[in-house]
Order: C-alpha cells, then sequence, then structure tokens
C-alpha cells in the first residue's frame, strides 16, 4: 500500500512561507526584468527603469522579511 502523503496539511506558517518565496522571487524576476530586458517599452529612460527596478526589488525582499518576521509568532 502505497504511503498517505496527503493526509497530514501543512501548517500555515510552512505555507506561508512557500508563498512568501514564490512572491520573492517573481516580484525579484519583474523588477531585474524592468531593468536589464531592453524589449520591454515602458517608455522610461534608463536612470527610471533602474529605480523602478530598484524599488520593485526592495518591495520584495521587505515583504518577504516582513511575513517571515509574522510567520514566526
Amino acid at each position: 500500500m502505497p504511503p498517505d502523503l496527503y493526509k497530514e496539511q501543512k501548517s500555515p506558517k510552512r505555507r506561508f512561507l512557500l508563498l512568501g518565496t514564490i512572491r520573492l522571487v517573481a516580484v525579484v524576476t519583474i523588477g531585474l526584468l524592468i531593468m536589464f530586458w531592453d524589449k520591454i517599452d515602458l517608455g522610461l529612460s534608463d536612470t527610471r527603469k533602474y529605480v523602478v527596478g530598484s524599488l520593485f526589488i526592495v518591495y520584495g525582499v521587505l515583504r518577504y522579511y516582513f511575513s517571515y518576521k509574522n510567520a514566526g509568532q
């Protein structure tokens, strides 16, 4: 008989950390795409593209940090 791996539910902490990690990767990827992918034409100068991309990256990291910090409580 195969082991029943799906009976045990994941804890909310583990689920939120998994979703937070996925969100971190997605937001950082979007920030890097805005900064370095030339095919995205946002009508911004290079300086503004770097600022907007950096804001996405900082937002993603801070959002992950606070999700991780709150999940420990």
